[in-house]
């Protein structure tokens, strides 16, 4: 591997395996796709040097590589129900009984939401993302962006509630 594709690979393999977890809902899945966005950038490694962001880039890839597995895999309805039976934890374990039950909740959660929905809410809440910079990296419009984020928290809002009230 050359070392500026190492380089690249320690800097945002991490955040990339994150965000294709969240979305893939399936971590043999996210690990062939991120496979499958590095050994595409080996192959052609001038992908690259036209890219103003890399993460936004590298995200763009995965993102694409991914709705692409799911083309490949068959219909959309049979992925939802496969998202729904999985439930993979995103989130680091943690001692505190409670903080552990809302993280499980909030990962199932996560897994209710429809893909692009999740997509757009791991984008601006776990990878800071603005607006503009999660419409050009999943190549939708602005407003589109911004509408998947809200509606998604909102459903986020909507069944957390409880649960954040009962452990307050």
């Amino acid at each position: 591997m050359p070392a500026d594709l190492e380089k690249l690979y320690d800097e945002h393999a991490q955040a990339l395996f994150a965000f294709l977890l969240n979305f893939t809902r399936d971590e043999d899945d996210t690990r062939d796709v991120l496979q499958e966005v590095f050994a595409k950038l080996a192959r052609q490694p001038e992908l690259l040097r036209a890219a103003r962001d890399e993460r936004a880039f590298l995200i763009r890839l995965a993102h694409n590589a991914a709705i692409d597995l799911m083309r490949r895999r068959g219909t959309r309805s049979r992925q939802h129900e496969q998202f729904g039976e999985e439930n993979p934890q995103p989130f680091a374990a943690t001692a505190n009984p409670d903080e552990a039950t809302f993280r499980a909740e909030l990962s199932a959660a996560l897994g209710d939401l429809p893909p692009d929905q999740r997509a757009a809410v791991h984008l601006k809440l776990w990878e800071g993302l603005t607006f503009e910079q999660i419409a050009s990296t999943l190549e939708i419009p602005l407003n589109t962006a911004a509408s998947r984020y809200r509606y998604g928290l909102d459903k986020l809002r909507a069944r957390l509630r409880p649960i954040y009230e009962e452990i307050k």
